[in-house]
């Protein structure tokens, strides 16, 4: 059987300190009428990325609000995340050939995890291309879930046709596909099962973004050399070729010849199910040479959300100058604590930075250069950036937003299956 994530609770009042009432109320109504209703959360690894922080808070809201939620993970071989991979690279844009072997290599870990599966669910969501083809492998998928919904948290603007073409089998078995924005889907749209959107968020009350002091926050630049006194530049992400971390220090060096007390964080965890980022990371510290000022951070060398946390509080900009970006939640939390944010012209970054509003969108080393110094020099525009910026999550991107989208789908399911039994009585 497929192992279960353990969560801590919570509680959907809590949030009543940053969202209007009117917005806990809807949610409230919304589960009551999904009272008792089953659902089970399927992805890859329970730790790092975006997927796994947004399910260690969405699943336990769920549970709050009524529902009977679980969350399981797949297991796979190196083999396995290593061909996974690179279908996620495929799907962002990279132009690789999908092999018969690659094929057979997915195939027989989808087969083998589908196996594996047990429970009755009302609902089934797969997160992302790794379990994606969970349901076509199982040889009843009706007896483990009655709707099934794929998840895709990719940016899919520039998509490998190739791989599209392959996974189109797998996708058409869902009752329903999730994407974060419209424009991921072109005239494939008419091939798959019936279009969500729904924006990731971030929780307010995570370690990663709860309130710290300001000793708190200095405390953790100093154990890890970094100095607060000092302007601190920050990248929080994998370390992903799509993340470009090379162009980030290359921006940063052209920086320091404006600004000479400058630094430069990249920060990142290493996922179980990410074993190109070895490489990368080992990359990037070549390309970072012997630059004291460069801090190459992970959770090998004890960083985790509190300390991520204090470092983007502790930061004069926060960078995420992605190539491809399905959303970027690190950008939400830097926007979330008031740090002008300075990101790719890209994916899901431009549905929530508004240039020149709350951050700036960038198209190149030299254009985040030139941003970064602006900042650096003017930091009454950052605080002004900073404002607008929080208003925009609170707004838009936080938690109870995420689970009111899943709400809506869930109960737009059920209508529509009610429906269904209706037309064959």
């Amino acid at each position: 059987m497929l192992v279960s994530v353990p969560l801590t609770q919570k509680s959907i009042a809590d949030y009543e300190l940053f969202v209007d009432p009117e917005s806990i109320r809807d949610v409230r109504e919304l589960a009551g009428d999904l009272a008792g209703s089953s659902i089970l959360h399927v992805n890859a690894t329970a730790f790092g990325g975006g997927v796994s922080e947004l399910l260690y808070t969405l699943v336990p809201l769920m549970q709050d609000v009524g529902l009977i939620a679980d969350w399981k993970v797949i297991q796979g071989s190196e083999e396995f995340f290593s061909v996974t991979k690179i279908m996620h690279n495929c799907l962002q844009g990279m132009d690789m050939p999908i092999t018969d072997q690659m094929k057979k290599i997915y195939e027989h870990h989808n087969l083998a995890n589908a196996k594996m599966m047990a429970g009755q669910y009302d609902y089934v969501v797969v997160h992302d291309p790794q379990p994606a083809a969970l349901p076509y492998f199982l040889e009843n998928h009706r007896a483990i879930g009655k709707k099934w919904i794929w998840r895709c948290h990719l940016d899919l603007t520039k998509f490998s046709q190739e791989l599209w073409a392959y996974l189109l089998p797998f996708i058409q078995v869902f009752d329903a596909v999730v994407f974060t924005s419209p424009s991921y889907l072109d005239e494939h749209a008419a091939k798959l099962p019936p279009c969500t959107f729904i924006t990731p968020t971030i929780d307010p009350l995570s370690p990663k973004n709860t309130a710290l002091d300001e000793q708190t926050i200095h405390r953790t630049l100093r154990k890890y050399h970094i100095d607060p006194d000092r302007p601190l530049i920050t990248q929080v992400s994998r370390y992903d070729p799509w993340k470009d971390p090379l162009g980030v220090i290359d921006a940063y060096r052209l920086v320091k010849k404006e600004v000479p007390e400058a630094q430069l964080l990249l920060a990142a965890s290493m996922a179980s199910d990410d074993p190109e980022s070895w490489h990368y990371y080992e990359k990037t510290a070549r390309h970072a040479g012997e630059d004291d000022d460069i801090f190459l951070l992970s959770n090998l060398q004890g960083v985790g959300n509190m300390e991520i946390n204090a470092f983007q509080r502790g930061s004069s900009v926060v960078v995420q100058k992605s190539l491809q970006e399905g959303f970027g939640l690190t950008v939400t939390e830097g926007m979330w604590k008031e740090k002008p944010v300075i990101g790719g012209n890209v994916g899901g970054i431009v549905l929530q930075i508004d240039d020149n509003v709350n951050g700036f969108l960038v198209d190149s080393v030299e254009s985040c250069a030139a941003r970064i110094v602006e900042l650096l020099k003017n930091p009454g525009i950052g605080a002004r950036l900073g404002v607008a910026a929080r208003e925009k999550v609170r707004n838009k991107f936080l938690c109870t937003s995420n689970l009111e989208a899943y709400l809506n789908l869930m109960r737009g399911l059920s209508v529509t299956e009610q429906r269904e039994e209706e037309n064959t009585g």
